[in-house]
């Protein structure tokens, strides 16, 4: 039976299955006269593991992140968790999110980009706790303990106290994952995160996202480059071209009969570069 990161922090019981915790409804995302997204409609259930493919320049980052409200939508509508994110409601109106809005809905939202972002001058429990403290507004002692479990976790309990200078690449990403996971989201966003390493250190990330995905209640979605990974963890493939969902099925479907001309001219590029 799956368990919960953070029972304390669930919606009341029952709600979770009625409205999908993600939903994009009409999104559009333009650089100048560069449309990268294009109208995306996409709901994502609670619990629900979504890999993300596509060819690159497709619009699979940019999805990520305009839900981290990295960058701004230029149209339509983002709700996590069934609440607006770029909008809120004032009165009858929908009207654009003030930054104290936006703030504690993206609270939901984790993210684990391909770079890994770690504070160079922080070890990894440093910064583990380093948002939970300032952001949470946690007790460093509450947060220290957190961020060990979190560590453990992901297989690093014995590498609080080093720096990132001191671990290898996929050691890097795991801190990463236990710094997001300390957040406490409910939906937990991963941007090529092995995309960086090596094949080896590949496997100890994606071995911690295959344990976060099977033992705990997370909303997940991923895109990947690891086409074996997302039809073995995945609930859902959605390939993407030129900012659209051009096909989305469960993995066995979509990798065995891909019914778009488009996705079937992409899956077999990638088998003939293996």
């Amino acid at each position: 039976m799956k368990r919960d990161l953070y029972p304390a922090a669930d919606t009341a019981a029952g709600t979770q299955t009625e409205r999908p915790m993600v939903r994009f409804a009409g999104v559009t995302k333009r650089y100048g006269a560069l449309t990268v997204l294009d109208g995306l409609d996409l709901d994502i259930a609670a619990n629900e593991k979504v890999a993300v493919i596509g060819p690159s320049g497709s619009g699979k980052s940019t999805l990520l992140r305009v839900l981290m409200t990295l960058d701004p939508v230029t149209d339509g509508l983002i709700e996590v968790d069934g609440v607006p994110l770029t909008h809120m409601m004032r009165g009858d109106k929908l009207v654009p999110a003030s930054e104290a809005h936006v703030r504690r809905v993206r609270s939901k939202i984790g993210m684990v980009f391909q770079s890994f972002n770690l504070f160079p001058h922080m070890t990894a429990l440093q910064n583990t706790i380093e948002a939970p403290i300032h952001t949470l507004g946690m007790s460093r002692r509450e947060a220290t303990e957190r961020a060990r479990e979190l560590l453990s976790l992901v297989g690093l309990a014995e590498k609080c106290d080093h720096y990132p200078s001191q671990l290898s690449g996929g050691q890097q990403q795991r801190v990463a994952i236990a710094r997001a996971l300390a957040m406490r989201p409910k939906v937990m966003l991963f941007d090529e995160v092995t995309s960086a390493l090596d094949p080896e250190l590949c496997g100890e990330v994606l071995n911690v996202i295959r344990r976060l995905g099977s033992e705990h209640n997370l909303t997940m979605l991923m895109v990947t480059h690891q086409m074996g990974f997302a039809k073995e963890f995945a609930d859902r493939v959605c390939f993407f071209s030129q900012g659209k969902i051009i096909e989305q099925a469960p993995p066995a479907q979509f990798f065995s009969s891909p019914q778009h001309e488009r996705t079937q001219q992409f899956l077999r590029a990638v088998r003939e570069a293996m």
